[in-house]
């Protein structure tokens, strides 16, 4: 599979993840053939703009996970505004180096599936998994999202670039560390260790470091 190259005109990001902007934004597509958007409607409203250099990065991502893990499928969520700023209810997201990924999750069947995210469940973020991972018939992939975080980085560092952190949920994280991934992750990629003020269980934040003006 060809990778993405990225856009033409590179996005120019201001500040930081909490207090910045952004210029010559890029949207993500709606869907490809591993991944999909978490709502049609956020994407009307604005809310899937990202640094072009974050766009190449998540394409990238995918289309190696596509070759790796080919019966695996990814939902990514909030990004941020074309012009970056303030983007409630998040804290961060403010100039398109911030991602929320859903979690990839199996079914009942041990099927790989997306996480259902509508308006009646604030498009996922009201979801609430169980110690064990599990919410109704949905089971957290961890393995699947561990090669997320790892493929992440890689693209990223191919540009050039970096993963700050990862924002996922403390009391879930040691299942990652149980994956094949796991010794990756400890060496390569910083967690935070801290609960946020909102879980991060249904969702993983990642921050990407790209420099800014």
């Amino acid at each position: 599979m060809p990778l993405y190259v990225g856009a033409a005109d590179s996005s120019t990001c201001y500040g930081t993840t909490a207090n910045g902007r952004l210029e010559n934004a890029v949207l993500l597509p709606s869907e490809g053939e591993n991944f999909i958007g978490y709502s049609s409607i956020a994407r009307l409203a604005g809310r899937t703009y990202v640094h072009s250099a974050v766009k190449a990065i998540i394409l990238n991502a995918y289309a190696q996970l596509k070759q790796e893990l080919p019966d695996k499928v990814f939902k990514y969520a909030e990004t941020g505004f074309a012009k970056g700023g303030k983007f409630t209810p998040h804290k961060t997201h403010q100039n398109g180096l911030s991602v929320d990924f859903m979690v990839p999750v199996v079914n009942s069947k041990g099927e790989s599936v997306h996480l259902p995210t509508t308006p009646f469940n604030k498009f996922g973020y009201d979801i609430e998994f169980n110690k064990s991972g599990v919410f109704e018939k949905y089971k957290i992939d961890y393995g699947a999202l561990a090669a997320h975080l790892v493929a992440l980085h890689k693209a990223a560092g191919k540009q050039g670039h970096d993963i700050w952190r990862v924002i996922f949920d403390p009391s879930l994280q040691p299942h990652l560390f149980k994956t094949k991934y796991g010794s990756y992750l400890r060496n390569n990629i910083q967690f935070s260790k801290k609960r946020s003020w909102v879980r991060h269980d249904e969702h993983y934040h990642v921050d990407f470091a790209v420099p800014c003006k």
